[in-house]
């Protein structure tokens, strides 16, 4: 994969990119700013992007606006956003046009390498990949929502994993479960969210959104 990396601090910037050459991909830039990392994505057009949200020159939410900025003009350019703190603000905006290619993951996350870069790919592919501690975060302080109280102890099991980005393959083997035990599932959470395919959302991405709209 070509891969952008925009991220400030030097040590944390210069470990992603050893680590991602070492799993064989290619760093084609890297940016420390909210403005450069805008430039750099709209001229390199990467396979995915690792974007920091606090950058200079503020340090408060360039890299955020950068991405979301990026995704306007760019649609579905996958990114993958990085936190040093749980934002659900930041969740909600980045899956909030519904099309998948986007991740949230928190910057202690990026020591773990297998899962930090096989979250990148599922992104890369226009999937979602929300951190574990994220979702754990978002639903530990959740409101009620009407929707997602018609779903079941196990739908909500799998709603959950789904949020994380993982495959019905992949839920089902956490969940010891067929993958056509998942997928019959994930057709019911689909039809109790309300969730239509229309062809041009991602149902899971919407799924997802509903979930961390609970919370």
């Amino acid at each position: 994969m070509r891969i952008v990396v925009a991220e400030d601090l030097y040590l944390l910037r210069d470990g992603m990119v050893r680590l991602l050459e070492a799993y064989g991909h290619q760093v084609v830039a890297t940016a420390t700013t909210g403005p450069e990392t805008l430039d750099v994505l709209l001229t390199q057009r990467p396979d995915v992007a690792v974007v920091d949200v606090r950058m200079p020159p503020t340090q408060s939410d360039e890299g955020l606006r950068a991405a979301l900025e990026v995704r306007r003009r760019v649609p579905r350019l996958p990114i993958l956003i990085l936190s040093q703190h749980v934002e659900q603000l930041y969740a909600r905006e980045l899956l909030a046009d519904g099309t998948g290619g986007i991740g949230y993951f928190l910057k202690e996350s990026v020591f773990d390498a297998d899962q930090f870069v096989d979250a990148l790919e599922r992104v890369a592919g226009g999937g979602t990949a929300m951190d574990p501690a994220v979702i754990a975060k978002l639903l530990s302080s959740g409101s009620s929502n009407r929707r997602l109280e018609r779903l079941t102890e196990r739908e909500h099991d799998v709603l959950g994993l789904m949020a994380e980005g993982l495959s019905n393959q992949a839920i089902g083997q956490r969940l010891f479960l067929s993958e056509s035990a998942i997928s019959k599932h994930t057709t019911s959470i689909f039809g109790k969210l309300g969730i239509t395919d229309d062809g041009n959302n991602n149902r899971r991405v919407l799924a997802v959104l509903t979930y961390l709209n609970n919370a």
